[in-house]
């Protein structure tokens, strides 16, 4: 017979608990930021776009671009120490 859904919740609880390394959290924040790029992208294509939206993908953009460059700046061994 088929899988019972707790046997498929209780695996991707076990894939979700794994604790992912830098360099996963930079890959995954740089995926998210190129997919806000394309969003934004996208309504600049349209002549009548929601200026709230458009303005809220940019602040998410711009926070997640800081959040890179400071994992990546923790990521970098410190050099005087």
């Amino acid at each position: 017979m088929s899988e019972s859904p707790e046997d498929e919740t209780g695996a991707n609880q076990d894939a979700a608990n794994e604790l992912m390394t830098p360099a996963m959290q930079l890959m995954d924040m740089q995926k998210q930021h190129r997919v806000l790029d394309g969003k934004i992208a996208e309504m600049y294509d349209f002549p009548y776009q929601n200026q709230i939206l458009l303005q809220r993908l940019k602040k998410e953009k711009l926070l997640l671009k800081d959040a890179i460059e400071r994992l990546k700046d923790e990521m970098i061994p410190d050099l005087n120490a």
